[in-house]
């Protein structure tokens, strides 16, 4: 078995993917903002994603992560978080590749208005809400390559999973780690510790519950209910009491905290938080619609021009810089072997690379 590495900055994937930065760190994977370094100076930001270390060499966390890519690769719509790349790098660890969102998660959206001591714009974060629910509702409407139905669930719907950018363009992300982290909360309870509190009850009361579209649309209502809340709603001081909280699905009224919030709003909100699964909306699709008539009443702009203007706004309050910084220094790439992609310099073997002509219609 090869040794296990750990990632630092500067280091490079595949003879491409240079690390800049880790940008988040979870119980099975971190995440690490890079660029694909390419010929004639080439450089494009990306999210690269590797399995800890100690979990690099492990069968069953290198068959979820495979199984992550895979799922992920098959869900391409424009509020999910796509993939470009999976590989395996000079040592025997896997790494996913991934569209860089430049921006910030919702969670620190959130937070940025409550360090200034404001309410979350109700009218944005409604907005913020349909467009994850368009991405819930493609991957629940997954296809295999047939044609048959392929559901993906999420099963992690969180604050920091739900991404916007400074165009104003939400994307979910994080899609497969939930079949990963739904077999570890036995085995391995320490690769879900603080994602508890996001859980439907139906999937505390019995582990074996199968996730459903209302499975997602509770996290998502949690999600809803404590950005326009400003606090936590099932959070505990221990998992244990968390659970607790979930089970008994106490939901305390929004408009007890946020008066100026229309009633659609948290009546919408509030049926995604329902215990009964029968009593959620259907469909990802469904609650949509119930936001989006919400926001037909609402005399500003909700699209991606305004929600890019509050990321830039929020990330001034949180003292982040406008944009995200390339890296201070470009490691040189080494040159190419045979089998490898091709890096600067390599215009030699370049020259003798064929690229296989498209078959004929006629073929």
């Amino acid at each position: 078995m090869l040794p296990s590495v750990e990632d630092a900055e500067g280091n490079v994937l595949a003879g491409r993917y240079q690390l800049v930065e880790r940008a988040g760190e979870g119980g099975m994977a971190d995440v690490w903002r890079a660029v694909t370094r390419g010929a004639a100076g080439f450089i494009r930001p990306v999210g690269v994603k590797r399995i800890k270390a100690s979990l690099s060499h492990s069968p069953e966390f290198v068959q979820m992560f495979v199984e992550e890519a895979r799922v992920g690769a098959t869900l391409d719509h424009p509020n999910v978080v796509q993939l470009h790349d999976f590989g395996v790098d000079d040592w025997g660890s896997h790494y996913l590749v991934m569209e860089w969102v430049e921006g910030v998660d919702l969670g620190r959206w959130s937070k940025s208005f409550q360090d200034a001591g404001w309410h979350t714009p109700w009218h944005l974060t409604a907005a913020i809400g349909i467009e994850a629910l368009r991405g819930l509702h493609a991957a629940h409407g997954r296809t295999d390559p047939w044609g048959k139905p392929a559901p993906a669930y999420h099963r992690d719907v969180t604050p920091g999973n739900v991404l916007i950018g400074l165009n104003g363009i939400v994307k979910l992300a994080d899609f497969g780690l939930a079949r990963a982290m739904d077999r570890a909360k036995i085995t391995r309870p320490e690769m879900v510790k603080g994602k508890v509190a996001y859980l439907p009850p139906e999937m505390v009361d019995d582990s074996k519950t199968e996730p459903t579209p209302q499975s997602d649309l509770f996290s998502l209502g949690i999600v809803l209910w404590e950005i326009l809340a400003g606090r936590r709603l099932f959070k505990q001081k221990t998992d244990l009491e968390t659970l607790k909280s979930v089970m008994a699905c106490e939901v305390p009224p929004l408009e007890s905290t946020r008066p100026d919030l229309p009633a659609e709003l948290t009546r919408t909100v509030h049926r995604a938080l329902e215990r009964d699964p029968q009593k959620r909306f259907r469909t990802a699709q469904q609650m949509a619609r119930a936001l989006a008539r919400v926001l037909r009443r609402v005399a500003e702009p909700t699209d991606a021009e305004p929600l890019g203007e509050s990321v830039a706004l929020a990330r001034e309050r949180l003292k982040l810089p406008p944009r995200d910084l390339p890296p201070s220094q470009l490691v040189p790439l080494r040159r190419s072997r045979p089998g490898d992609l091709l890096g600067e310099g390599d215009d030699d073997l370049r020259e003798s690379v064929e690229i296989p002509a498209f078959p004929s219609a006629k073929d």
